[in-house]
């Protein structure tokens, strides 16, 4: 069965070139440690909600947008890369 472990963060706008440099090797290194799939989405028209939404989850501020990240595998993959990556 599949797993899925996902994330959601901040970035600051003038940041977003350096995260996409950094999620291109953080994903080679998830694939290298057994991921299926590693993918990150950057939030283009993300309202901050009402009550709840990925912005206001994450309190992202005026100058950030919203980054939503998963990585697929099954749970022992992803148990797996986990440990590995933090040594």
């Amino acid at each position: 069965m599949s797993y899925v472990d996902g994330f959601v963060v901040a970035v600051q706008k003038e940041n977003i070139e350096a995260y996409k440099k950094f999620s291109t090797f953080a994903g080679s290194l998830w694939k290298e440690y057994g991921a299926l799939e590693y993918v990150e989405c950057i939030g283009d028209d993300v309202p901050y909600g009402e009550l709840t939404s990925f912005p206001r989850a994450v309190q992202a501020k005026e100058d950030e947008v919203v980054v939503f990240s998963w990585i697929r595998g099954s749970r022992a993959i992803n148990g797996r890369c986990r440990s590995t990556a933090s040594g």
